[in-house]
């Protein structure tokens, strides 16, 4: 019998209020208030998500950052900074203890990507999984796009969707980014370059490292479209029915004090 999850679409929110969401989630599957869920979400404005290892000092152009009128906020997953701007992002919270999840970060990555996969299809994208070579060619870089990792979508051997994964009380969470289109000169003005030259160069290697769904596509694709392609992805990847859900009082409440105390704090944001 194919399990039923909760699918919740929280559209267009801030960056703090996103990242406070996805945490609270993590807690209450973890005391079973709520099923494994998938949730789709937008940011507004645009916000600059660091990993939770992450260090802004020398790394992150902050005055940047603010010209832009982007929000930065740290995440409770590791990995490098990403730039949610014109994009779909996708979390999963399921227990490290579901039948259908391997004990291997790796290996997990690799089950809830199915969905991912299966929502590239749909919109007839010819994306695989990311299988590297050896060890990944781990360079300095703070930006998340110019490498993928073990079984995160590429399409033409370019980076089409970056993931990340956390677990904490027994609970997987991952999360990630699908671009619709990237600015990258907007991309690259927000992190710290020995130089303009190095920063260009950067900037004109992008092109070969990451590719958005318009790309892949070679047309326009709506927003409503790729949430119903991926939808339906999920749905097929993980042979699962999707149950819409929206949140009680109570929760857009606790939701509100954790997005308060902890993601629109400096402390949080700016540690490292």
């Amino acid at each position: 019998m194919t399990e039923t999850w909760y699918f919740i679409d929280t559209e267009k929110q801030t960056p703090a209020y996103n990242m406070a969401v996805d945490e609270c989630l993590l807690h209450w599957h973890s005391k079973n208030k709520i099923p494994p869920t998938i949730r789709f979400y937008e940011w507004l404005p645009a916000g600059l998500s660091i990993g939770y290892f992450q260090k802004t000092v020398n790394k992150i152009d902050l005055e940047a950052v603010r010209n832009h009128g982007i929000d930065l906020v740290r995440r409770l997953t590791g990995g490098r900074a990403v730039l949610h701007d014109q994009e779909l992002t996708y979390s999963v919270i399921v227990s490290e203890a579901h039948p259908k999840m391997p004990k291997s970060i790796k290996e997990a990555y690799m089950v809830l990507s199915k969905g991912l996969l299966e929502g590239f299809r749909s919109l007839g994208i010819d994306a695989s999984f990311a299988i590297p070579e050896g060890k990944l060619n781990t360079t300095q870089s703070a930006v998340c796009f110019e490498e993928p990792s073990w079984y995160e979508l590429v399409v033409d051997q370019k980076k089409a969707a970056g993931s990340a994964q956390t677990r904490k009380q027994g609970v997987i969470l991952q999360h990630g980014s699908i671009p619709l289109s990237v600015d990258n000169d907007k991309l690259y003005d927000l992190f710290i370059y020995r130089n303009e030259r190095v920063k260009q160069r950067a900037r004109d290697a992008f092109d070969n490292k990451a590719i958005s769904i318009e790309q892949a596509a070679n047309r326009k694709v709506t927003l409503k479209e790729v949430k119903e392609a991926f939808k339906k992805g999920f749905e097929k990847g993980l042979d699962i029915k999707l149950q819409e859900f929206q949140f009680t009082k109570e929760q857009e409440q606790e939701i509100s004090e954790l997005m308060e105390r902890k993601y629109l704090s400096d402390q949080w944001n700016f540690t490292r």
